[in-house]
């Protein structure tokens, strides 16, 4: 099984709910998708910013936990989002998250969600904490 199954299988619950896969998985780069479905979107039928914002920080937080060293964990102490683009039901997003920065204490990831044209639809920076 790989890194990525092992992730989507047992480790992100609310990952797995919402609907969003880890396809890549290194402390390089992550990246997820999630299909824009009807039960995660606000009105107008486009992906809810929560949705936009849970990916993202899945994301992030795997490419954290990937980062980490032996008997540590993360947890998210800050994210921001810019949302520059909706993506209608039936939409597959991608997220790709990469490190700006990784530290002893702390990781800052960059996550881009994009649509299968390549427009940019989020923009989210997050700081991870090393526990």
């Amino acid at each position: 099984m790989s890194l990525a199954d092992r992730l989507n299988a047992a480790a992100l619950p609310l990952a797995r709910l919402l609907g969003i896969e880890i396809t890549e998985a290194s402390p390089e780069r992550v990246v997820a998708r999630l299909l824009v479905r009807e039960e995660v979107c606000t009105a107008g039928s486009i992906l809810h910013g929560g949705a936009f914002m849970a990916l993202a920080d899945t994301a992030g937080a795997v490419g954290a936990f990937l980062n980490l060293p032996e008997g540590a964990h993360t947890t998210t102490i800050e994210s921001k989002t810019n949302f520059l683009g909706a993506a209608p039901v039936g939409t597959e997003v991608t997220a790709e998250s990469v490190p700006v920065h990784r530290g002893r204490r702390s990781s800052v990831w960059q996550t881009r969600i994009t649509d299968p044209a390549g427009k940019l639809l989020a923009l989210v920076t997050q700081t991870q904490l090393v526990v």
